[in-house]
């Protein structure tokens, strides 16, 4: 949520959507003096809302990230899921890596269904194995169901990665650089991909980028961070129809404007 001139904006607690990001700041103490990582960012995911979040290299993305996915705790302010404070990780919040984190031993299905059996260990196998055939279904790959990692390409391991993700119905999905480990072409068709799982699960997104290009193909709002110490600038909304070409001149308007933002001045 962006204030005047682009500036963050207080999130009422009482105005809760699906994710807020509430004045939240990150202080490192290192031999030295301490590092302020983060300085008073705020910003809010509605419920069903696809958001990117970019930003130049120093702008605390992934200190971000983890604050929000309750692996690293904010210095001061708070970060709320459906109006929830995260204290930690939560099976309410579905997370991707760019590093795909699948168990070598494990087979697709097995992979998908793990987060499953940890959420809800007392619940029937029928009910997890519907779960998991859905959701194998949902990403394409249910006829690899009985296949190892090691003989995915990259784009089906992130995909398996998105299965297993989804599969225990979470309020929000996390994605951190998700499609940065493969090729141009494999990203294109992902992006493509998640925006059909997106539209027909209704899911929240959060997905974090360095490729502009990406986020404007994907997102209905950007928050652009400047960085030193890391805060946002503004919010941009992308008023572009889906989907969305390339080579639309609005489409590079959008690209234009969020470069011209990452490269400006504090």
């Amino acid at each position: 949520m962006a204030g005047v001139n682009g500036e963050p904006a207080a999130v009422s607690a009482d105005d809760d959507p699906g994710v807020v990001v509430d004045r939240v700041g990150k202080t490192y103490d290192g031999d030295g003096d301490p590092v302020r990582a983060l300085d008073d960012v705020s910003f809010s995911v509605q419920e069903g809302e696809f958001v990117c979040l970019v930003g130049p290299s120093g702008c605390g993305k992934t200190t971000l990230f983890r604050v929000i996915a309750g692996l690293a705790d904010a210095t001061d302010g708070e970060v709320r899921l459906g109006g929830t404070p995260v204290t930690g990780p939560t099976t309410d919040m579905g997370v991707v890596f760019q590093e795909y984190h699948l168990f070598p031993w494990l087979t697709v299905e097995e992979n998908v269904g793990f987060g499953l059996e940890r959420s809800d260990p007392s619940g029937g196998a029928a009910e997890r194995a519907a779960r998991v055939d859905e959701m194998l279904d949902l990403v394409g790959l249910t006829e690899f169901r009985d296949s190892y990692p090691k003989s995915l390409s990259g784009g089906m391991k992130q995909r398996v990665a998105i299965a297993r993700a989804l599969a225990v119905d979470p309020h929000l999905l996390l994605m951190d650089e998700p499609f940065g480990a493969v090729d141009a072409q494999t990203r294109e068709m992902l992006q493509r991909e998640l925006l059909d799982v997106w539209a027909s699960t209704g899911k929240t997104v959060l997905f974090v980028t360095h490729d502009v290009a990406e986020a404007v193909t994907l997102a209905d709002r950007i928050v652009v961070m400047a960085a030193e110490p890391g805060r946002v600038r503004e919010v941009v909304d992308v008023d572009v129809d889906r989907p969305r070409e390339r080579g639309d001149p609005a489409f590079g308007e959008h690209v234009a404007r969020v470069r011209e933002l990452i490269g400006a001045r504090p």
